[in-house]
């Protein structure tokens, strides 16, 4: 009995034994428990429950305005209404979105996707830019939505839609490796920012500063009152030196030719300054779609559209010059002494080299011709035979001083320079000697010759003003939101191309005649009261045989067909303007550029009348 016993003590007290050895585990574990939460994560959880209370919310900036140099406004900022949700405040967000699904429409997966990455207390969009029925849906069912807001947010409104679009730019959300890179004082995930055009060139000017308020909630995340604020700065506005109006109906009239499918490009420049008036790439498209948040579907759409919709042909786009290259091989045949303005030359229809025979475009020859006839009616073996005599290397010397060869300096991004072949380029590029039939081919702006029609348009503009080639520009001047100049944009000389001003002089008589005279190529821009200027060209883009091309120009599959090219400036006596037309596949530059320009020409004139004293 007393073994008995004393085995029934010890049990119990190792039970005992037990017991406190797990009283004490518990303790230690709430212990450890408390020092976690007190000490490691004290500051979290006091963020987070003052969350609950008080919140931090950006105010975002309003981005600059861009107008044209009369005060027309291009790019603005309008309101939108744009929806979020807060999760840690929406509870049971299902039956939320539930609700929302019935009136609005909204990926409800991608949603989903977005939440489950965001940090804590971290707004969400749903729908970006919903509609008046939208908020008013909203406002109505206010209490069943907790967690879901409207916030009244600054958007991009591209006043003209498509107009001036490769020019003006789009916004896009922010990457992620720019935001790693950039003053948190100015971004955040999901901002948008410039991603072309002066949007991007200039987005530190426009974009302005962020401010912050800090707002006391409820338990719904609704805001009940706000504690202080710090306004948010708006960014700086752009003058520019484009007209809206000229723009306007330079646009018109490159979709309105006889080809209803329009891709080029055309440039307006100012000869005495370098000030851009008006820059077109056809076709074009609208960056509202952008501002808006563009879909996955409109994007694929735009990169995979065959006609190149977000390329600016202006600048990105390179082109042979075509016959208005002869502008240049005669300036530098006057220069070197090779001719002078009475040289004649005989066309019989080509120009024999060795075996081989370049035809002129006229079949039947031209006759005897001197350099004012020649450049008149646009005769190939005339030129073929000063580019014989000069020799490829004098060609490319006087080319670059016409601004080929080099970008023309606009300040828009990823600008080309084009192409002005040499011997040491083809030696250096292509390790293979230079060959005289590609002088040949070269001396009427084919073969490796490459132009964008902004250097066109710079081109005929130093041409006008006696040769002085200047930088173009596009920006007149940066304005505070208050209307306070702090920057302004001057005419810059980049170079001179003129030896003697009585060869310019020539040349100039020459292109008056191109469209004014009874045998000019150029006629279909002539004016009635103000004398116009121009050079056409026509550029082959595939090499046709001898029996093709006989064949009617509208027989021949568009994307065969030739380019054509006008430029030109106007008045003859005291020029102010230069245009210079590309239409891709338009064939004859007289038959579809050159009706472009005098459309422009003759708004241009409308808006900005000569002064008859003068």
């Amino acid at each position: 009995m007393f073994r008995y016993g004393t085995e029934t003590n010890d049990a119990i007290k190792k039970k005992i034994r037990v017991f406190a050895m797990l009283v004490i585990f518990v303790f230690l574990c709430l212990l450890m428990r408390i020092w976690y939460l007190q000490i490691l994560k004290w500051q979290y959880l006091t963020g987070l429950s003052e969350n609950n209370r008080v919140r931090m919310v950006s105010l975002p900036a309003y981005r600059g305005t861009i107008k044209d140099r009369n005060g027309e406004t291009l790019v603005s900022i309008r309101p939108s209404f744009n929806l979020y949700i807060t999760p840690e405040d929406a509870g049971d967000s299902g039956s939320s979105l539930d609700l929302l699904a019935k009136k609005i429409k909204f990926k409800r997966g991608k949603l989903k996707k977005s939440i489950g990455r965001e940090k804590s207390f971290k707004d969400i969009l749903i729908k970006a830019d919903i509609s008046r029925e939208e908020v008013a849906f909203i406002e109505e069912n206010n209490m069943r939505l907790p967690g879901i807001k409207i916030k009244a947010e600054p958007l991009r409104n591209y006043v003209y839609k498509d107009l001036m679009s490769h020019t003006l730019g789009y916004l896009g959300e922010i990457s992620k490796s720019k935001l790693k890179n950039t003053n948190n004082l100015f971004y955040s995930q999901g901002d948008f920012v410039g991603k072309n055009g002066l949007e991007n060139i200039f987005e530190s000017t426009l974009r302005g500063k962020k401010g912050h308020k800090e707002v006391e909630v409820d338990v719904s995340g609704r805001e009940l009152k706000t504690i202080r604020r710090l306004p948010s700065e708006s960014g700086n506005n752009l003058i520019l030196t484009l007209d809206v109006k000229v723009q306007a109906e330079l646009e018109k009239a490159m979709t309105s030719t006889p080809e209803k499918i329009v891709n080029g490009s055309a440039v307006v420049i100012k000869v005495q300054t370098g000030e851009i008036l008006a820059i077109a790439s056809k076709p074009t498209f609208d960056p509202n779609e952008f501002a808006e948040g563009i879909t996955s579907g409109s994007w694929r759409k735009l990169i995979n559209d065959e006609m190149h919709p977000l390329q600016n042909r202006s600048i990105h786009s390179q082109y042979p010059p075509g016959s208005t290259y002869k502008i240049a091989v005669a300036y530098a045949a006057l220069e070197e002494g090779v001719i002078d303005p009475e040289t004649t030359i005989y066309c019989p229809g080509h120009f024999k080299l060795g075996r081989g025979r370049y035809r002129c475009w006229k079949k039947s020859g031209h006759g005897a011709m001197n350099l004012h006839d020649a450049l008149v009616q646009s005769c190939d073996v005339y030129f073929y035979t000063l580019g014989h005599r000069m020799g490829i290397d004098t060609l490319a010397r006087y080319a670059k001083k016409f601004g080929f060869g080099t970008p023309a300096g606009i300040g828009l991004s990823r600008e080309k320079s084009g192409l002005v072949p040499s011997t040491q380029w083809k030696l250096k590029n292509r390790k293979k000697a230079w060959l005289l039939g590609e002088t040949i081919s070269a001396s009427i702006g084919q073969g490796y010759n490459l132009v964008t029609p902004l250097q066109q348009a710079n081109m005929m503009a130093a041409v006008a003003n006696g040769g002085m080639l200047l930088k173009p520009y596009i920006v007149k001047r940066i304005e505070e939101p208050g209307g306070t100049t702090i920057k302004e944009f001057f005419p810059e000389i980049r170079g001179q191309i003129a030896g003697s001003s009585e060869n310019l002089e020539v040349i100039r008589k020459a292109l008056r005649d191109v469209v004014n005279g009874v045998r000019g190529t150029g006629k279909r821009s002539r004016l009635k009261n103000i004398i116009v200027s121009g050079k056409t060209g026509t550029v082959q883009v595939v090499r046709m045989k001898s029996n093709e091309e006989l064949e009617k120009e509208n027989e021949v599959p568009y994307k065969y067909r030739d380019h054509a090219w006008f430029v030109a400036f106007a008045p003859y006596e005291k020029p102010e303007i230069a245009v210079a037309v590309l239409v891709e596949h338009g064939g004859h530059g007289g038959t579809t550029a050159a009706p472009i320009a005098k459309k422009v020409f003759k708004k241009y004139f409308q808006l900005y009348p000569l002064d008859p004293d003068s």
